[in-house]
């Protein structure tokens, strides 16, 4: 990299700042497990009234002086807070440690750079953690703000520092013209599924909900799925076959949390454009969690960020072998279609509920009638009879068949697109009124 830093190591203090705004409140438990998903060995965890904060320090002189009493006695490599720190502020805190502070923002960049697999992926990371860390070049390089000068270093007339931040604003520029590609890429796979009328289906929510493990049993794959703080960062798509609808693809995408950075979804731009062009979102629930009602809250808040906020979504409760005397189940609003889905992506059960009720929503339009299909047309009877959708066949005096048909629109528009027809037509044509 381009700035100094001291050396990291895993032997961290955790500082918590316990809030009376519960909109502003971070929950210490999911802190710890940050911590723990990061890599880091916590030998503290030190709780701050949030009602003494500082421009300074951001907590008050005296627990400034407690902790740095504390990261010498624990000989602790890393102090990190459970909040989000100004430069000057985590500049001054790092003079009285003499070790490396990182707040909330830098360490899930961290966990986010330790998950990217993808070229995608790392780009993004990288994007995400340039973006932040431009700010805070002054910490490593105050010992070089002053001009160049002397034997062979006079010429660019700028400070070390501005020659750092001129080669960051380059290197920020590429990764967003790369990723710019690669949203365009994707823009160009969504516009030939639209052509081929194949839904798609988004799996959102709070990281470590069970997105990966629900999106593994619904199509037979392998996509790495763990019990910790964003395991999946790379979207993945998988053809999804459904009865009565035909296919969907399904993308799993990076898990939420709550205050999620907001350079985060900028850099993640272009993967989680890949929910707010869906035709469905499922927004997986961690039914066991305690707090699921603020992480639903959070979701729906990032979900409002992107603009998808709109879109139809089918909420699945997950993690139902965890609780007890709930079983499987569809719940439905005031109309019949389904607000809810309740089941176990580990064991499978309610899964089949979960793919009715997708195919519910989905196939909406479902087209219910007779068509009388000449001779000329056997081919397309045929393809009727491979799918299933055939519900009774008789046979006229001149050898046209009539089918008693029901399959969703979008399968039948598709299969008489490629039969060479219009659809608007065959369809005024051929139904029996």
């Amino acid at each position: 990299m381009f700035f100094e830093r001291h050396e990291g190591g895993e032997r961290a203090v955790l500082v918590h700042l316990d809030g009376q705004d519960s909109a502003a409140r971070e929950d210490p438990q999911e802190f710890q497990e940050l911590a723990i998903s990061a890599g880091a060995d916590a030998v503290a965890f030190l709780s701050v009234p949030s009602n003494r904060l500082t421009a300074k320090y951001l907590i008050g002189s005296g627990k400034v002086a407690e902790l740095r009493d504390q990261v010498k006695v624990l000989e602790a490599d890393l102090v990190i807070f459970n909040h989000v720190l100004t430069p000057s502020q985590e500049r001054n805190l790092e003079r009285v440690f003499e070790c490396r502070v990182l707040d909330r923002t830098g360490l899930i960049l961290d966990i986010f750079a330790q998950r990217a697999r993808t070229h995608e992926g790392k780009l993004q990371v990288e994007l995400a953690q340039l973006d932040h860390l431009s700010t805070r070049l002054v910490r490593g390089w105050t010992h070089l703000e002053r001009q160049k000068g002397g034997i062979g270093l006079r010429g660019p007339g700028e400070t070390q520092l501005e020659t750092d931040r001129r080669l960051l604003r380059v290197r920020i520029r590429q990764i967003k013209q790369k990723l710019e590609k690669v949203r365009s890429q994707r823009e160009q796979a969504r516009r030939g599924r639209r052509r081929a009328d194949i839904p798609s289906v988004s799996l959102v929510g709070y990281t470590n909900a069970g997105k990966s493990t629900l999106f593994n049993a619904l199509t037979e794959s392998d996509v790495y799925a763990a019990d910790q703080l964003f395991a999946t960062l790379d979207p993945t798509l998988r053809r999804l076959e459904l009865d009565d609808l035909g296919p969907v693809v399904l993308a799993d995408t990076v898990g939420f949390i709550r205050h999620l950075p907001h350079k985060l979804v900028e850099a993640f731009r272009a993967t989680l454009e890949e929910s707010s062009n869906s035709d469905l979102l499922l927004h997986v629930i961690d039914a066991h969690e305690p707090e699921r009602d603020q992480q639903i809250e959070q979701v729906m808040a990032v979900l409002g960020e992107i603009g998808a906020h709109e879109l139809p979504l089918l909420e699945v409760y997950n993690k139902l072998d965890l609780l007890e005397g709930v079983e499987p189940q569809i719940q439905r609003d005031a109309d019949g279609k389904p607000q809810r889905v309740w089941l176990s992506a580990r064991d499978g059960r309610g899964l089949p509920l979960l793919k009715q009720a997708i195919a519910e929503l989905l196939g909406d339009d479902l087209f219910i009638a007779t068509l009388q299909l000449p001779q000329g047309l056997a081919r397309l009877r045929a393809q009727f009879f491979a799918l299933g959708a055939v519900q009774s066949e008789e046979h006229t005096e001149d050898g046209s068949s009539l089918l008693a048909v029901r399959l969703p629109r979008i399968e039948l528009n598709r299969m008489v697109t490629r039969a060479g027809l219009k659809p608007l037509e065959f369809i005024e044509q051929h139904t029996l009124q």
